[in-house]
């Protein structure tokens, strides 16, 4: 059960993922659209996994922008701690899953129509 201060942290981090995303789509990730669905902060506040939805016109391949998101995550950590460094101590490790919660909820769907 998260303490109200992970769940504080997590908000914060999850809304401030989302402006970096939006504004350094276009140079970072070919202009995917990125959505951060959830933020799990561990109890100590140093981690933080972040929950990621892609839409990108014409490509099908998530795990392609997964991996692109991985390999820039230092730069990412970079941006974040600017934003967000006067109100942390420590700016958390970033570590990005696949939020396939979406797709499951489909195949689901999908069975119980059939």
């Amino acid at each position: 059960m998260p303490t109200v201060r992970q769940e504080k942290v997590a908000k914060l981090i999850q809304q401030e993922l989302a402006i970096i995303f939006q504004q350094h789509s276009h140079d970072m990730f070919e202009g995917a659209f990125i959505t951060v669905t959830v933020v799990r902060m561990s109890p100590d506040l140093g981690v933080a996994k972040a929950f990621l939805s892609f839409f990108a016109p014409g490509k099908d391949d998530k795990d392609v922008f997964l991996q692109m998101v991985r390999a820039q995550s230092s730069k990412i950590r970079g941006i974040l701690g600017n934003k967000v460094g006067k109100q942390l101590r420590v700016v958390p490790e970033l570590i990005f899953h696949l939020d396939d919660s979406l797709d499951y909820a489909d195949t689901i769907n999908d069975l119980l129509n059939s």
